[in-house]
């Protein structure tokens, strides 16, 4: 256990490959600095300190080594991971706040650098602090710490945030100007909007895709396909999507950073945009401990979701791959992203937020809300950051099927909340058809509020394995239907 951190979850890095500069005194150098930062920090030598950004706690202690923010799934308890320890950004946001340094926690953090994992830190320090024009002078410490400070970022932000990343904690809007989706242009009309999800088969025929769409078509802006959601393996939400934009009505594409490379990550989404998709839902995704067995092997995030968003953003508006390769033809993307309003407490989901927006998330899909109070003090803590005139916010709507449902999700489902009167609601509805009825019910109680609140810009319906319910709540709930159909392209 270290002084300041949890301890680690993973082994400490090893370097990929030997250098010529790898001599004796540099691995003395090295392991002497790793034994002092696992003593102090359980450091894991990823060759890209963060800790003046992060209160002095390693990131990289996390499960998923989250190096910007916490997960959907955390509790104030423990980790989603693994139970037995504390949540690494819980911490991480407690201590911040203690010592004033919680806007500290908006930059956006570089994924690691493969040639640095393993590698000492603290003589880059010293090169750089020798190497960078304007850097900290010890006189300007006593007699001008104003200066002092800003040559200190200075070094240090050059240190982390190298040139193929440049992240910062500064909101970038969108460089273009009209709607490139219909999901977009049907947002940007100031109307009510709705998506729902499909669940993608489970085999290789389209045909349960193309039968859901037919049922959802008339009625919502576009459809969401889940990618492969708890680590469990099903049609990806690439092929579904293009199904579904074949179909006639425009998808949602989930892209997830588990068990995806960078390279993969930016080859899916271009190829994404090349077969039409404009909408892609940039997410971390679920551990694998929450999949079938034979358990994939762990510690497989290259990225997380906000750098997907800044990755992504950049190949959009600024047309280069993450390695500074051109892009002749720029991918267009609508980016969005998840958020659990009933999770991490409100401040530390707005400070989660607010880093998925700067970095280019332009909607935000929520967990289903049922605690209709507490998803009103996440739109508040968003409200206090200036966040809701930044992006669109989808509510979450899940009907439920069933009292055994109702439990699950309750019990079993990172970052979902259900009062216990709901819960005793569904226990008490009778039989299969009147627990259903009563699930019915209660979303469109919800339904009712979430359409006059505002800061919400639609509704995002996920009706688990029974889409077909998603018209009668949307006829019954009083929901607009799509109002614009079609959007000019030039290519």
């Amino acid at each position: 256990m270290s002084i300041f951190s949890p301890p680690r979850y993973q082994a400490p890095f090893r370097p990929m490959r030997k250098k010529e500069e790898d001599t004796l005194p540099i691995k003395v150098f090295t392991a002497a600095e790793g034994l002092m930062k696992s003593a102090f920090f359980s450091c894991r030598m990823c060759g890209n300190c963060i800790l003046q950004e992060t209160a002095f706690i390693c990131p990289m202690t996390c499960p998923k080594g989250l190096r910007n923010g916490l997960c959907g799934g955390a509790t104030p308890e423990s980790c989603e991971v693994d139970p037995s320890r504390p949540c690494t950004w819980y911490k991480i946001y407690e201590r911040a706040e203690k010592l004033g340094r919680v806007d500290k926690l908006l930059e956006i953090n570089a994924p690691l650098d493969g040639d640095r994992v393993g590698r000492e830190t603290w003589l880059d320090v010293v090169r750089t602090w020798r190497d960078v024009e304007d850097s900290p002078k010890l006189k300007d410490f006593f007699t001008d710490r104003e200066k002092f400070e800003q040559d200190w970022d200075h070094v240090f932000y050059t240190i982390r945030q190298p040139d193929w990343w440049e992240g910062d904690s500064e909101y970038h809007p969108p460089t273009y100007e009209e709607p490139i989706s219909l999901l977009e242009a049907n947002l940007e009309t100031g109307s009510f909007t709705t998506t729902a999800e499909i669940a993608p088969p489970l085999s290789v025929s389209p045909h349960v895709i193309n039968k859901k769409v037919g049922w959802l078509d008339e009625y919502i802006s576009a459809a969401n396909f889940t990618d492969n959601a708890s680590a469990t393996p099903r049609m990806g939400s690439l092929a579904s999507s293009r199904i579904c934009l074949e179909a006639g009505l425009e998808p949602v594409m989930q892209l997830q950073t588990r068990d995806r490379s960078r390279a993969v990550l930016e080859s899916d989404a271009i190829g994404a945009a090349g077969l039409g998709i404009r909408n892609i839902l940039c997410l971390t995704g679920d551990h694998h401990r929450f999949g079938p067995n034979p358990r994939i092997k762990p510690d497989q995030f290259d990225l997380d979701s906000i750098q997907l968003l800044w990755m992504l953003r950049r190949m959009r508006d600024q047309g280069i791959y993450i390695d500074g390769r051109p892009i002749k033809n720029r991918p267009e993307f609508f980016l969005g992203a998840a958020a659990s309003p009933f999770g991490p407490p409100p401040k530390y989901e707005a400070i989660r937020a607010e880093k998925k927006i700067n970095a280019g998330a332009q909607f935000i899909q929520t967990q289903p809300v049922f605690n209709y109070e507490r998803f009103q003090d996440w739109l508040e803590a968003l409200d206090k950051r200036n966040l809701l005139d930044k992006v669109h916010i989808l509510a979450g709507i899940t009907p439920m099927k069933s009292a055994r449902a109702a439990h699950f999700m309750a019990g079993d489902v990172p970052g979902v909340f259900i009062p216990e009167e709901l819960i005793e609601r569904m226990d008490n509805a009778g039989d299969k058809e009147g627990q259903q009825e009563e699930g019915v019910k209660i979303a469109l109680e919800i339904i009712e509020k979430l359409k006059n609140t505002s800061g919400v810009s639609g509704l995002h319906i996920m009706a688990i394995h029974w889409e077909d319910i998603v018209p009668r709540l949307i006829e019954e709930g009083g929901l607009p239907k799509p109002t614009i159909k079609s959007i000019a392209r030039e290519n």
